[in-house]
């Protein structure tokens, strides 16, 4: 996602503002590559432009940001986020009053909201960039309280010998409940049906 032009004028920076307007983009958002640093002249004959390149500078996290503040004050939310990128993962962080109606049932809101964030931020010709998207800790609350639900039904899987079978749920807690169970000799798991209702059945072995 980068765009870039090339502008002239009288000096450098009025060739740099020229290209901003072009590019509708603020001086902080962009890289600016002197191509002619152009010369007054002698009492302006022989005067030359200065001339520049300048290119929009993706920056994923800015880009984050900016999408969920919007999001937020559409909800008329006051929202504090941070952002930490680290080998092309980048970790959102939501902080603020009422940021609870960011989480929605089951964190249906907040997946949602990851999935939006996920295609804004890898928009444009940029090498993939993963998205974890939370508030409150609530990632990690809602992976204690699955992989607890596993533990606990694959004990009555284990003492009835029947199967049970799971609400629907997004692959990235159908992954807990598979990765919880994974070593039980007792139970095995698979997944069944089709998104977005698709679930996970514990069975006996």
């Amino acid at each position: 996602m980068t765009d870039s032009v090339e502008k002239t004028g009288r000096n450098v920076d009025e060739a740099v503002n020229e290209a901003l307007k072009v590019l509708k983009a603020d001086k902080e958002d962009v890289e600016v590559t002197i191509l002619e640093p152009g010369s007054k002249g002698i009492l302006g004959i022989g005067a030359k432009p200065a001339k520049v390149l300048v290119k929009i500078v993706f920056d994923p996290e800015k880009v984050a940001k900016n999408f969920l503040r919007q999001v937020a004050a559409a909800m008329g939310l006051s929202l504090s986020v941070t952002t930490t990128l680290k080998e092309r993962q980048l970790s959102i962080d939501m902080a603020g009053e009422n940021v609870g109606a960011l989480i929605g049932k089951r964190g249906q809101t907040l997946d949602s909201l990851q999935y939006l964030v996920n295609l804004v931020v890898n928009k444009g010709n940029v090498p993939y960039i993963g998205v974890t998207l939370d508030t409150e800790n609530y990632r990690q609350r809602r992976k204690e309280t699955l992989e607890s639900l596993a533990l606990n039904l694959a004990k009555k899987v284990k003492a009835t010998r029947k199967s049970v079978v799971l609400e629907p749920m997004n692959p990235y807690e159908r992954r807990i409940i598979h990765a919880a169970l994974q070593g039980n000799r007792y139970v095995t798991t698979y997944s069944e049906g089709d998104e977005p209702f698709r679930n996970v059945v514990i069975s006996p072995k």
